[in-house]
C-alpha cells in the first residue's frame, strides 16, 4: 500500500507540466486524484489515462480559472469523486505579465485572479470537505526571493500565496490540517523546454544553480508528495524551495 492509499485529492492545473507529474506521483502513492484542467481537455484525458495505465484512480475536472463562478464550476466537477478530500495542490497559475512598463490592468487584474483569488476561494470551499489531517500545498516561487523586474505582478502574486499560506497554518493547525507552499525555480518540462533552448540561457541558469542543473518536474513532484504524506505531519507554515539553490550567491 502507497503513503496515500484511501486518500483523495485535487491538483489545479494538472494536464501537464508539473501539474501533471504532481498528480501522477500523488496517485502512485495511492490517493485518487482530480486531475484539474482550464482548456486543455485532450491533455488532461492524458494525465488521467497515464495514472490509470499505472493501476492508479484519477478524473478530470474542467474549470477555468479567473473568471465568475470558477470555483463553483471546480467543486461541482469533483462530486464524480470521493464525499471527502484529503490533498489540495493549488499548482494552476497565470505566467508573467512583464515588466512593469508592458503591463496592463487587464493582466493584472487576470494574473490576481487565477494565481490568488481561485486558490483562496477554492480552500474556502474545499475546507469542510477536507478530514481531519488534510493537507494544502500551494505551489509558489523563488520569484519571491529572487528580483526579476520581468516577474513582478507575478511576483507579488506568489507572495501574497506564501503570505495565505502561513495565515491558514495557524487557522487551521487544530483541525490537523497543514498548510505548505512549494516554491520551484528554472524548472524544465515537455511543455516548456522550447524556452530553455534560447542560446545560452540553459548554461546561464544550471551556473547560478547550487546543485548545477535545470530542474525537472519530478523534483517538485516528489516535494509535494513528501508534505502531502503523514511523514510531513508536523510542518505547517512553511516555503521548501524546491530550486536546487538557484541563486544561492557565489559558487565555490
Amino acid at each position: 500500500m502507497g503513503k496515500l492509499t484511501g486518500k483523495a485529492a485535487v491538483v489545479t492545473g494538472a494536464s501537464r507540466g508539473i501539474g501533471r507529474t504532481i498528480a501522477q506521483r500523488l496517485a502512485a502513492d495511492g490517493a485518487e486524484v482530480a486531475v484539474h484542467y482550464s482548456t486543455g481537455e485532450a491533455a488532461a484525458d492524458e494525465t488521467v489515462a497515464a495514472i490509470r495505465a499505472a493501476g492508479g484512480r484519477a478524473f478530470a475536472v474542467r474549470a477555468e480559472l479567473g473568471v465568475a463562478g470558477d470555483v463553483d464550476t471546480l467543486m461541482a466537477g469533483l462530486e464524480h469523486g470521493s464525499a471527502g478530500l484529503d490533498i489540495l495542490v493549488n499548482n494552476a497559475a497565470a505566467p508573467p505579465a512583464g515588466p512593469i512598463g508592458t503591463d496592463t490592468p487587464e493582466r493584472f487584474d487576470h494574473l490576481f485572479a487565477v494565481n490568488v483569488k481561485a486558490p483562496y476561494f477554492l480552500i474556502q470551499r474545499v475546507l469542510p470537505l477536507m478530514r481531519e489531517g488534510g493537507r494544502i500545498i500551494n505551489v509558489s516561487s523563488v520569484a519571491t526571493r529572487v528580483a526579476n523586474p520581468g516577474q513582478t505582478s507575478f511576483a507579488m502574486g506568489k507572495a501574497a500565496l506564501e503570505t495565505m499560506t502561513f495565515t491558514l497554518a495557524s487557522a487551521l493547525g487544530r483541525r490537523g490540517i497543514t498548510v505548505n507552499a512549494v516554491a520551484p525555480g528554472a524548472t524544465r518540462t515537455t511543455d516548456n523546454a522550447a524556452v530553455f533552448e534560447a542560446p545560452g540561457l540553459a548554461e546561464f541558469i544550471t551556473g547560478q544553480t547550487a546543485l548545477d542543473r535545470l530542474g525537472r518536474a519530478d523534483d517538485v513532484a516528489d516535494v509535494v508528495a513528501f508534505l502531502a504524506s503523514d511523514d510531513a505531519r508536523w510542518i505547517t507554515g512553511q516555503v521548501l524551495d524546491a530550486s536546487g539553490g538557484l541563486h544561492l550567491g557565489l559558487r565555490a
